[in-house]
């Protein structure tokens, strides 16, 4: 599952692109485009989140309705393999496959689950991925093979945020021992001219100015 800084950024990229940047020039320069900006940066936070979410049906949603309209045209859906390896293009196989045909040739099949042609192949040949009748392997066979690394992906990043914990804590607690033992040899002694029971050469009445009376009084 890509970030969703990266996948905001890319939409807002696209959006720019493809809508602001068009506009800005036939509006030249109207203030209005700079309001419009901000307004689709908060609204691609917010389709991130949706296609992002655990929610399959409402980011399958979500996913279709923003193709549909960053990418118009007369014909069918169809990136090169490199869109694939992109934030979007990584959260749309993850969601809804391939969302312009039922089956991929290997090498679309590839660039979406992130390896070779070849590779696919092997899972082919394994039996780990399906052949589609019409050739090639079924896009919705990539998505749940996609589906189940992310599910598997996701204990390990819980378990990486436990370690994390468990070293800040452990360092608190070094931190917290250090500055205790620090404390307790200040309290039994230490270069503050105090003797173990806290008492100093004044309480005991051995100051510098009784010492001269005494002298005086001989």
């Amino acid at each position: 599952m890509p970030t969703r800084a990266a996948l905001v950024e890319q939409i807002v990229r696209l959006l720019d692109v493809r809508l602001l940047d068009p506009l800005e020039i036939l509006l030249e320069g109207d203030d209005a485009v700079a309001a419009l900006r901000e307004l689709i940066r908060l609204r691609a936070a917010a389709w991130a989140d949706l296609m992002r979410g655990p929610d399959d049906g409402v980011a399958a949603g979500a996913v279709i309705r923003l193709v549909a309209m960053l990418y118009p045209g007369d014909r069918a859906f169809d990136p090169p393999l490199e869109w694939w390896r992109t934030p979007l293009g990584r959260v749309v196989a993850l969601r809804v496959g391939h969302p312009g045909a039922e089956s991929v040739t290997l090498a679309t099949a590839g660039a979406m689950l992130g390896i070779t042609r070849q590779g696919v192949h092997d899972l082919v040949r394994r039996g780990k991925l399906p052949r589609h009748p019409d050739g090639g392997v079924p896009s919705a066979a990539v998505r749940d093979r996609l589906r189940r690394a992310d599910e598997s992906d996701k204990p390990t990043a819980g378990k990486r945020v436990e370690d994390t914990k468990s070293v800040v804590e452990d360092s608190k607690k070094a931190k917290d021992g250090k500055r205790g033992e620090d404390s307790r040899n200040i309290q039994v002694g230490g270069d503050d001219g105090t003797d173990r029971d806290g008492s100093t050469d004044r309480d005991n009445g051995t100051d510098g100015d009784e010492h001269q009376g005494d002298d005086d009084d001989q």
